[in-house]
């Protein structure tokens, strides 16, 4: 299972031999040794008050790789007494879980207590987590899952409803530092890099205290003439890759970042969150679809060339393809970022879709409507209607609505950017109307 200071056996004693991984010599003796999750692992934490309640709930670990959450599990079992079950959704099945929820059983008979840890929890399929439901509900186990997805997607309503769901952070910088630290104490010698390739080694953790260990051990393994700096740690070890998967939560996290980074105008917060994407293997084509729905949604009428600057930086990724492509969305990126903004269009569309949904068949009035035959001449199709173009200033202020319905105003242009000019039309025009009808 992975997890920060997990081993294959998970019911491995406590001192490892040097030959063991740095992660696991290090794993943590109590809760109080967890890095990075003191808001749950402290006196206030949920974990805590458990603890010193001495009673454990049902409940679902959720956080990113490497912070701990099999850990977690196992020293809370130590921490309120509970016989410590695991079990990875990933290597079992139902044949796996019945023989588990069948020991659990026998233990229970004898008094003891049982901890089911599931790994990879959101891995077993809709039935297979119903099946856990009656042996949470009549305590034959407490539940504690572990999962690096959103459980509002992966996890049934019902388990949901039997279990808390506590959230695990990533590790920051100190948490980080920590486990340097420990790693120098446990083996009595310094890292062997400088400051700068210290600071470099932290950041490419990303949050995962378990690859900062394996990066640290791989160090340790190399015979070195003298510590490295940030542009040698970087030539010997391997560029981490991101995390991101296209297709879960950390896909819309990052759009959703991106979009509301452009509303509110910030130029380097919108390309920040554009370079996390491409970088971690987003489809290009993807991105300018939203910088495409973004401009019309966000910018609309307030400046009319942003969505043809976004349909431009298509045309162009298409024309050059990748890496030089890249150059085209990101310059409507930052067009998207600093033109003026308006929702202007966007809500008229939604305002004026519904008055379509709730009067959809009323009858335009009879000015405005075509007579291609005598006979709807006749009964007056078409009858009165005024040339706009033969007008004075080419506006005849006539009636267009339905009779039966009185004028609506869906579309209210705002005073930023272009929008500020058809304002200024609309108010001509309205000004028009309302003399000749008075006329």
């Amino acid at each position: 299972m992975a997890d920060l200071f997990a081993s294959d056996d998970l019911s491995a004693a406590d001192g490892q031999a040097d030959t063991a991984p740095l992660a696991d010599r290090l794993r943590p003796r109590t809760l109080a040794d967890v890095v990075g999750q003191e808001h749950l692992t402290g006196p206030d934490g949920a974990i805590g008050r458990m603890v010193a309640a001495g009673r454990l709930s049902s409940i679902i670990l959720w956080g990113p790789p490497g912070t701990g959450k099999t850990t977690t599990a196992r020293l809370l079992a130590d921490a309120v007494g509970m016989r410590f079950a695991p079990i990875s959704a990933v290597f079992s099945g139902v044949a796996d879980l019945k023989k588990l929820f069948a020991s659990a059983k026998d233990h229970a008979r004898r008094g003891e207590k049982t901890l089911l840890f599931v790994d990879e929890i959101h891995r077993f399929n809709r039935a297979q987590q119903d099946g856990f439901l009656p042996f949470v509900e009549d305590g034959t186990v407490t539940l504690v899952g572990a999962t690096t997805e959103n459980p509002s997607f992966e996890l049934n309503a019902a388990l949901l409803s039997r279990a808390q769901v506590l959230i695990l952070r990533r590790l920051d910088a100190a948490a980080l530092e920590q486990l340097l630290d420990r790693a120098e104490a446990l083996t009595g010698r310094p890292v062997p890099i400088d400051a700068a390739a210290r600071e470099a080694l932290v950041a490419s953790a990303d949050g995962d205290g378990r690859f900062l260990l394996n990066q640290v051990e791989t160090l340790y393994s190399i015979d070195l003439p003298e510590p490295l700096d940030a542009a040698g740690l970087s030539a010997l070890l391997h560029r981490r890759v991101a995390v991101y998967d296209k297709d879960r939560e950390g896909h819309y996290n990052l759009i959703s970042a991106l979009h509301k980074s452009l509303r509110g105008s910030d130029p380097q917060a919108a390309l920040y969150y554009l370079a996390r994407m491409l970088t971690a293997g987003e489809e290009p084509l993807y991105v300018l679809r939203r910088l495409v729905r973004f401009a019309t949604e966000d910018i609309g009428l307030a400046d009319p060339q942003a969505v043809v600057q976004c349909l431009a930086a298509k045309d162009a990724y298409d024309f050059l393809g990748s890496p030089e492509g890249e150059l085209a969305i990101v310059q409507a990126c930052l067009y998207c970022a600093t033109a003026p903004k308006s929702n202007a269009a966007y809500a008229a569309m939604k305002a004026s879709f519904k008055s379509a949904r709730d009067t959809g068949s009323l009858m335009p009035p009879m000015n405005i409507v075509n007579a291609p035959t005598k006979l709807m001449k006749q009964v007056g199709y078409g009858k009165g209607y005024q040339y706009d173009h033969d007008a004075a200033e080419g506006f005849s202020g006539a009636n267009y609505w339905p009779e039966e319905m009185t004028p609506q105003t869906f579309y209210a242009p705002t005073d930023r950017g272009f929008e500020a000019r058809i304002a200024e039309r609309i108010a001509h025009w309205d000004r028009l109307r309302a003399e000749r009808a008075g006329g």
